[in-house]
């Protein structure tokens, strides 16, 4: 039963792989010198072909080839012949191809963290509120007292961690955020500051 899907599968792919492949390419004018659009039409579809049997998506196949195309297009001039042409676009197609499988691993195993306790919008609200009033009593604190607490519960900073980032010692620290604390308590009661 497995094997048969699995022959559907490159069925399906064949199938699709036939779609995109309707139109021949014509062969090269004798003599006359290679450009890009030669390249382009000579080997779009074999790239595309490459493509869509790596991403398995015709429509992410053909941007991957416009990808390679655009690339080979901005290194045109330091292109040695047309061999050297064809290998630049299978290798980016490749490259390419693997990015997309890259970023689609990615997302498929990206899972959002989950919350357990997630608040109601009216919390959410009050919250709002609350946060705006500790944000407008900080406004009112000396700039180190600002510092301190910013650095301690926003930054998640420990006391040396502080002391370090703002060139004042464990102590100082301490004391200041033990004062900032009392100003903002006095600021949020409506003692307002001292």
């Amino acid at each position: 039963m497995i094997r048969d899907g699995g022959e559907n599968a490159v069925e399906q792919t064949l199938s699709r792989l036939r779609r995109i492949d309707t139109r021949p390419e014509p062969p090269p004018a004798p003599g006359a010198p290679r450009t890009l659009s030669d390249l382009y039409r000579d080997h779009r579809m074999r790239m595309v072909r490459l493509a869509v049997l790596l991403v398995d998506d015709p429509s992410t196949a053909e941007d991957v080839v416009q990808e390679a195309f655009t690339g080979l297009h901005r290194h045109w001039s330091g292109l040695r012949d047309e061999a050297a042409a064809v290998g630049y676009l299978r290798t980016a197609v490749v490259n390419g191809s693997r990015s997309v499988l890259r970023r689609r691993r990615t997302a498929r195993d990206y899972v959002p963290p989950h919350q357990v306790n997630a608040r109601s919008a009216e919390s959410l609200a009050m919250l709002s509120a609350e946060h705006q009033a500790v944000v407008d009593a900080l406004s009112t604190l000396p700039p180190r007292q600002r510092e301190v607490l910013v650095l301690r519960y926003y930054g998640g900073l420990s006391e040396a961690e502080i002391a370090d980032a703002t060139g004042i010692s464990r102590g100082t620290v301490k004391s200041t955020a033990s004062r900032a604390l009392e100003a903002v308590a006095r600021v949020m009661s409506g003692g307002g500051a001292r």
